[in-house]
């Protein structure tokens, strides 16, 4: 080119913000762990709150504890579709345009994913406060453990649309790859619960006794508290994404609604098959073997959260590296992820296989609800890996938006459990056979996610 000739400017490339960066760059163990301690931290907090209140309503006798097992499924799956399903697909919505450098698009996240949250969230409280009788009847609900878990659902439903607002809010965050505050946040709010909870409970100072219904008010009063801090997080412009004004687009609904409706049907069926065990087991050995069973179960269901420790920022990571056109490097976090989080999720349940009444011993002493509680544990801990596997697998997958295989495995999971669990219960009248279905189930739903990871599903070379 001639000297002369008029230089054309050359447009400059738009600066990757340092927490997109480092999604894609940073060596793939060490990242997980770095952002996978912060969501531990949520993990440890929720279970040790939950412990905790559950102790505390223990003292309150087997109808108020076996009315919060029957309650508890319902309110895990809020959690785990608001923040797991749904808030997943706002994370990964997310991470895919910060990762293509589409910061308008991932500002447009935030507004449409709190908009579906807010609509599901009050759908579901409508339909839980009209038919919540019938429901925990449905699964096994009778007597005074069904009024104690009307009592408790009823005030946790009333307040439902705030903790769908709040989890919006988080999974926004986390789809930056920022999972400090959200981790600040729940940390903070246990703070709060875990004083406020028995003062209500039984009526401490000027708190009034309000029974079962003073630990759902407590936890309400997180969920509100925890709402404010997050929106004043992001409209102090502290978040990569911001509140802007956007016009409403079908496609951004879809691309969040696309990966939450899956994640959703995984979430509703590990939640059916929950409430049909536990209907199972009262009809054999009534309100104490729930009591132990829903207990035994419940360290199963608190998994969920310590796979999410590791799936938030699998999600995160696989996601901003699609969107980036990294195939390669995601596929790696993908396989490194699940084998974390199987690690993890198996020392527990190998723990609580080995000494399973120091789990119960903190909840009951009934000899019933003890030893159903301790056979559960023994049969069903070993495999407790593979259903870590599974939910560690969904996450990742879930950036890639690849959730055949982690479906047809959660499927699979609940036509084992259901099915089988009813022939064990139902014909042949044994517990123990019913576990050792569950146990089977779960294998399943650990291993049939593994056929995503083929190279030639990725269209790697």
């Amino acid at each position: 080119m001639d000297a002369l000739s008029p230089k054309v400017p050359v447009a400059e490339p738009t600066a990757i913000n340092p927490l997109t960066r480092r999604l894609l760059e940073a060596p793939i163990i060490p990242l997980i762990l770095k952002l996978s301690w912060p969501n531990m931290m949520i993990m440890l907090a929720q279970a040790g709150a939950a412990l905790i209140d559950t102790w505390w309503l223990a003292k309150l006798g087997n109808d108020a504890l076996a009315g919060m097992v029957l309650v508890f499924p319902f309110v895990l799956l809020v959690g785990t579709v608001s923040g797991g399903s749904i808030g997943a697909g706002i994370s990964a919505a997310v991470a895919r345009a910060l990762g293509a450098q589409q910061q308008q698009e991932a500002d447009a996240v935030l507004v449409h994913g709190l908009i579906i949250n807010a609509s599901i969230g009050a759908a579901l409280s409508a339909v839980m406060l009209i038919f919540g009788r019938s429901i925990y009847q449905a699964t096994g609900g009778q007597g005074g453990d069904l009024e104690a878990a009307l009592v408790y659902s009823n005030v946790i439903f009333a307040g439902n649309v705030v903790f769908w607002i709040m989890n919006a809010l988080m999974s926004v965050i986390r789809g930056t790859g920022n999972m400090f505050v959200p981790a600040l946040v729940t940390c903070g709010g246990v703070l709060l619960m875990v004083p406020l909870s028995p003062c209500l409970i039984f009526g401490v100072g000027p708190f009034p006794a309000l029974g079962i219904a003073g630990s759902a008010i407590s936890l309400l009063t997180y969920y509100v508290a925890g709402s404010i801090i997050l929106a004043w997080y992001i409209l102090a412009g502290r978040c990569v994404v911001k509140f802007t004004h956007a016009a409403l687009r079908a496609k951004t609904f879809v691309t969040i609604l696309r990966i939450g409706a899956a994640g959703t049907m995984v979430s509703l069926l590990i939640n059916a098959t929950a409430a049909v065990n536990n209907a199972l087991v009262s009809l054999l050995g009534g309100a104490s073997a729930v009591a132990g069973y829903g207990t035994a179960a419940r360290l199963e269901f608190l998994l969920i959260p310590l796979a999410f420790g590791f799936g938030a920022p699998l999600v995160a990571m696989v996601g901003t590296n699609i969107g980036a056109g990294k195939r390669e490097r995601a596929l790696k976090i993908v396989m490194i992820g699940g084998a974390v989080a199987f690690a993890v999720t198996e020392l527990i349940g190998l723990c609580a296989a080995l000494f399973p009444e120091a789990w119960l011993g903190l909840f009951t002493g009934d000899v019933t609800a003890v030893a159903v509680g301790s056979d559960y544990l023994r049969i069903v801990g070993p495999a407790f890996g593979f259903f870590g596997l599974g939910i560690g697998m969904y996450f990742a997958l879930l950036g890639a938006n690849m959730l055949f295989w982690p479906i047809v495995g959660a499927v699979l999971r609940s036509a084992i459990a259901i099915s089988g669990g009813a022939f064990a219960a139902l014909h042949l009248g044994s517990l123990h056979a019913m576990f050792v279905v569950l146990a089977l189930a779960l294998f399943v739903s650990g291993t049939i996610p593994l056929l995503s990871v083929r190279r030639k599903a990725w269209k790697l070379g």
